[in-house]
């Protein structure tokens, strides 16, 4: 009888001790989960006041009335990339802007609008009082003559810019285990060194960042406003990596590939409440594109941009972000045919 007994004590005894330990472990685990949340806070965080650049006397668009809040109010973000690689002279105060991009985001519907500029188009710029290519705007007056240059040329305010170069670029889509990509053919392509090293295939692809960078800056095969296109492609598959359930885990190593390597004037607490815009899955994102034409007329190569279809874009940007009364009649797709593909040489793209 006490043999029993002892067999059952012995046996509540083992069962507490097994619960015990299955808590532990889940408490651990939930400590582990707390710890590096805290920890990527912290890092994000310190990457956020390192890339925090605010332009000289411009607290907000002065287009807008007052300040807006990006958790609850419509929204526009100037994304710049350039190359300010030394190595072709082009430091950050006189890079060119290799790629701009607009995204109005509208809280309500969950859209998000992406547009891509031709570097080439011919537009007036505010900072020199001429016209010009739009990406000389950066190698005039850096980020503010550029801002002021897409808010002449758009009519809407541009109220956030994120500025990165290649390196963050690279290093963002490393960071996330690299993105899928559809490549348009196959093709030798210059790196981040300007040099023939990235094997380019056609298909969809697994790209790393390198390759990536090298897809988002091709032209020679096709056209300025068809590399806008891949751009817009390319940072759309960021974003769906980014929000992926399995990237959770390398959002430590995306903040440090940004911390030195982009510049912005969002403050940590407005980038956390754009979070808001991918609960519970990736926002409808609207590709659109500039249409226009190849002018040689003055022997250097300019993107002109055809002025019905830009008077029709800005009214799809400036209804999205709630400035003027939406349209019905106005469609993305009356905004997002691609411009003339004639191949130019390098020589005059680069003027």
């Amino acid at each position: 009888m006490k043999r029993r007994e002892y067999k059952k004590d012995k046996n509540k005894s083992g069962k507490r001790l097994a619960l015990k330990i299955s808590l532990f472990v889940a408490l651990s685990a939930l400590l582990v989960v707390v710890a590096y949340g805290a920890s990527l806070q912290n890092k994000a965080a310190d990457a956020a006041n390192r890339a925090y650049e605010a332009l000289p006397g411009r607290d907000k668009s002065d287009i807008r009335e007052a300040k807006i809040e990006p958790a609850h109010d419509n929204v526009s973000i100037l994304f710049v990339g350039v190359d300010d690689s030394e190595t072709r002279g082009q430091g950050d105060d006189h890079s060119r802007s290799d790629a701009l991009l607009v995204a109005t985001l509208n809280p309500k519907e969950k859209s998000v609008k992406l547009l891509s500029i031709p570097r080439d188009s011919y537009v007036y710029i505010p900072e020199v009082g001429y016209k010009d290519k739009i990406t000389h705007a950066h190698a005039f007056g850096g980020t503010s003559a550029t801002i002021e240059t897409v808010e002449e040329l758009l009519d809407i305010p541009m109220d956030y810019y994120i500025k990165m170069n290649f390196n963050a670029f690279i290093d963002i889509v490393d960071a996330l285990g690299g993105i899928e990509a559809e490549v348009p053919y196959d093709r030798i392509e210059k790196d981040e060194f300007d040099k023939n090293t990235i094997q380019l295939k056609k298909g969809l692809q697994h790209l790393d960042g390198r390759h990536a960078l090298a897809l988002a800056r091709t032209r020679k095969a096709d056209s300025d406003i068809k590399r806008g296109e891949r751009q817009q492609m390319i940072l759309q598959a960021i974003m769906k990596e980014a929000t992926s359930i399995k990237s959770i885990t390398k959002y430590g190593d995306v903040i440090d590939a940004l911390g030195d390597n982009m510049k912005t004037d969002m403050t940590y607490d407005e980038m956390k409440s754009f979070l808001a815009y991918v609960k519970g899955g990736m926002p409808q994102v609207d590709s659109i594109s500039l249409k226009g034409y190849d002018d040689m007329s003055t022997g250097t190569y300019y993107y002109k941009l055809d002025d019905t279809d830009l008077a029709n874009v800005k009214q799809l940007l400036q209804a999205h972000l709630g400035l003027i009364p939406d349209s019905s009649n106005l469609t993305d797709s009356s905004s997002s045919l691609s411009g003339s593909a004639n191949e130019i040489s390098e020589d005059n793209f680069n003027e």
